[in-house]
């Protein structure tokens, strides 16, 4: 019996061309078939391998990847806990795992969304597995262990320049202040304290001149602010290392480097590996137990990395040694609080002061006490725009938009009603705000009554939690006008929510599932349904935290 002849093997793709092994083989092989006499063994290009030849081609599928996956992601909501995120992607391929462990906000801290960010992880396009601020050390962890079981194999076959949605959008790199690895500089002009004396809160409406950058955004953006340390801090630091501040970390100091460059707030995990290395006995032991995500003294939730130094005192690690083990300082998002078409040139947010104590030390936020506190006025700072996703105002000026924005998650409804005014859009405003108490935490009171006279704001309902012995918040007003609602939501209205996810978010859907069941004469199941149609067209967008 005759055996088949085998084709010469052709090698037209030499070893030193820039593609992986089985990309070679597999060109290697197509243009053979091109060459062949008979012309067999010619074959269609994928759309992935036509992006492998074409770096930058846009790939004609169904998702950022094709791998078997069926698209859909239930782990996506900022409520679940990480244990529940990770069960509900058990067995899906890793890029969606990858994509569980996120903080699932969108918020674009990373300079991506949650999915593109795994997906750049996945192909290893991106090699920083701590970008996500919202999810902190938990989502760094568990990055490390999946990223550790990503083998070659598993990208083989994936072009090493897969686009994915945001590259579609993302404006050109070179454009400063359009990416957090691109920032710009902005000029600090001033802020107003928006509490009055009394109130349990600080916060702040913070101003910033764009001229000179010329920035511009739409409402419903974020801000990317660059914060530096506080100094205090750094000096405590400084002191606890033993080491001088003009200690020479490469080409610069030791105290700018920590002022500037590395984050003090959560301590790394590298930190305790550091210690483990240079301290013995029972503290080796502890150091290496924190450094794989264990809490031996029920602290490590609250170690910052001066409480870390604290901790394991008498170790004085080398100063350079220590700033590797650290991480980068990150930029923060702030919802932007102000329309252009208002106010050409600049921009304003809104921000609460974060202070508490641990330990009789108190902590301090570092990107809002940078803000409310230690920038002066005229002193630059590095920034840029973050474009929203999906977070937005209706194209249709007509459209009557439902905003629900207690605390500062008033910001973007602020932006959402400058803009509305601006460019005289006919639809109408509701806006639903809350807050601890009307007398001392009513933000931006006198421009929302002046709203109202003028008819830019249809319907101001306010609720307030500590003015009475009972709780009362934006969801119990929304129960209390469902009719009303529900009738704005049957004229077409798009309704936005800001502000806390855990809480108040779940709160405000559960409300609104309520009101659908009752004023819309539906079962709970068909009121979920309509509420998640309502998403699924865009009328119902969040922007949580």
């Amino acid at each position: 019996m005759n055996q088949p002849v085998s084709p010469p093997k052709i090698e037209l793709i030499t070893e030193s061309a820039p593609f992986t092994t089985e990309q070679r083989s597999w060109l290697n092989g197509f243009f053979a078939g091109l060459i062949s006499l008979d012309g067999a063994g010619v074959t269609a290009l994928s759309p992935e391998q036509s992006a492998a030849l074409m770096p930058g081609a846009p790939a004609q599928s169904n998702g950022p990847l094709e791998d078997g996956d069926d698209g859909e992601s239930p782990w996506h909501d900022q409520t679940l806990p990480m244990s529940e995120r990770m069960e509900l992607a058990q067995g899906r391929p890793l890029r969606r795992r990858l994509m569980a462990a996120m903080a699932q906000q969108d918020c674009g801290q990373c300079g991506y969304n949650c999915e593109d960010y795994s997906n750049a992880l996945f192909l290893q396009n991106e090699p920083r597995l701590n970008l996500c601020v919202p999810g902190g050390k938990e989502t760094a962890r568990m990055l490390k262990s999946l990223h550790a079981g990503l083998g070659a194999s598993e990208t083989a076959a994936m072009p090493a320049t897969a686009p994915t949605p945001a590259d579609a959008t993302a404006a050109p790199p070179q454009e400063r202040g359009r990416s957090r690895d691109n920032p710009t500089e902005a000029i600090f002009l001033s802020r107003a304290r928006l509490n009055k004396p009394g109130s349990e809160k600080e916060t702040w409406h913070v101003e910033f001149d764009l001229t000179e950058c010329d920035l511009d955004y739409v409402v419903g953006d974020s801000f990317g602010v660059f914060p530096t340390n506080d100094p205090e801090l750094v000096a405590a630091i400084l002191k606890a290392l033993n080491a001088p501040a003009d200690f020479l970390i490469g080409e610069r100091t030791l105290g700018d480097v920590l002022t500037y460059d590395v984050s003090l707030a959560p301590a790394p995990d590298m930190l305790f590996q550091l210690f483990s290395y240079i301290t013995g006995g029972a503290r080796r032991l502890k150091a290496k137990a924190l450094s794989s995500g264990e809490d031996p003294d029920g602290d490590a939730a609250t170690m910052d990395v001066l409480a870390a130094l604290e901790k394991f005192s008498g170790a004085r690690p080398d100063p350079e040694a220590f700033i590797e083990a650290l991480d980068p300082l990150q930029p923060r998002l702030y919802s932007i609080s102000s329309s252009i078409q208002a106010d050409p040139g600049r921009i304003s947010l809104t921000v609460d002061t974060v202070r508490y104590a641990v330990a009789k030390r108190e902590r301090r936020g570092v990107a809002s006490t940078f803000l409310g506190n230690r920038i002066k006025a005229g002193d630059r700072l590095k920034v840029y725009v973050q474009k929203a996703h999906g977070f937005g105002l209706p194209a249709d000026a007509n459209v009557p938009v439902i905003m629900v924005g207690p605390g500062t998650g008033i910001a973007p409804f602020r932006a959402f009603l400058h803009d509305r005014m601006a460019t005289k859009a006919p639809g109408r405003n509701w806006l639903f705000f809350g807050h601890q108490r009307r007398d001392h935490d009513f933000f931006y009171e006198d421009e929302l009554n002046a709203m109202k006279t003028h008819g830019v704001l249809t319907r101001l309902s306010l609720a307030w939690s500590r003015d009475t012995g009972e709780k009362f918040y934006v969801q119990d007003r929304m129960r209390e006008t469902g009719p009303e609602l529900w009738a704005w939501l049957n004229d077409g209205a798009h309704l936005y929510v800001c502000g806390d996810a855990k809480r108040m978010a779940k709160d405000v859907e559960r409300a609104l599932v309520d009101i659908v069941t009752q004023f819309g004469k539906r079962t709970t199941d068909e009121a979920i349904s309509f509420v998640a149609d309502l998403k699924k067209k865009g009328r119902y967008q969040q922007d949580v935290y």
